[in-house]
């Protein structure tokens, strides 16, 4: 599953990503809650992970706004407010499931099972769509303008982050650890020399590029 986390204890996020992430799921961290509302409704997700407490906003009113936005997504809530009270709120809110910490990491799996098995969450995302370019999920194809792209596989993976977040500044450091799970500075270039593999690809041999380096800051693709 495609998992978004937000989280503002960095230590709990980063267990609960890297327990997951060795459970074969993509997962997103962030430890804002209007950080986590601008990603959640920009790119799909097929389960939200909410901390009840956080700074800009928290759970429950990023819930809520979620909600009131049609966007339908399953979400647990993680919270220290264990009360009957407290969880009637956050499943009146919409909800799917509420977890007081602290909590077993296997209960945590086992929750998401139970969510995974759910037959609206069977119709899984299987292309992406971005101007002309067209990523096939399932054959990890790419297509622009009709012409097949043949990509390697982080290159695909690589591709498959841009395209989920148009228009969006990715930095160095979100790259290497979205596409690489690295999680510090390696001091190489792997990240700009795939970035010039990608563009010579889905850009050079077009008229219009989508792949911008934004000096000193990141990348953003932009097929608009």
């Amino acid at each position: 599953m495609k998992i978004l986390i937000a989280e503002d204890d960095a230590e709990t996020g980063a267990y609960l990503r890297k327990g997951l992430l060795g459970e074969g799921h993509a997962v997103d961290l962030l430890h804002d809650g209007r950080e986590a509302l601008a990603q959640a409704t920009s790119a799909p997700y097929e389960l939200f992970i909410f901390d009840r407490m956080m700074p800009g906003l928290d759970g429950l009113a990023l819930l809520k706004a979620l909600r009131a936005a049609q966007i339908a997504t399953p979400t647990i809530l993680l919270t220290a407010m264990g009360s009957v009270e407290d969880k009637v709120a956050g499943l009146r809110a919409g909800a799917d499931d509420y977890m007081v910490k602290p909590f077993a990491f296997v209960e945590l799996l086992a929750r998401i099972d139970t969510i995974a098995r759910r037959p609206a969450l069977r119709a899984e995302v299987t292309e992406l769509i971005q101007g002309d370019l067209r990523l096939d999920l399932l054959a990890r194809e790419a297509w622009r303008e009709g012409q097949k792209i043949e990509l390697q596989p982080r290159e695909f993976l690589l591709l498959r982050h841009f395209m989920e977040r148009p228009g969006r500044v990715q930095t160095k450091t979100i790259l290497l650890e979205a596409v690489w799970d690295i999680h510090f500075d390696p001091k190489t270039s792997v990240v700009e020399t795939h970035i010039s593999r990608l563009r010579g690809k889905i850009d050079k041999p077009f008229n219009k590029p989508y792949l911008s380096t934004l000096h000193g800051i990141g990348y953003v693709f932009d097929p608009s």
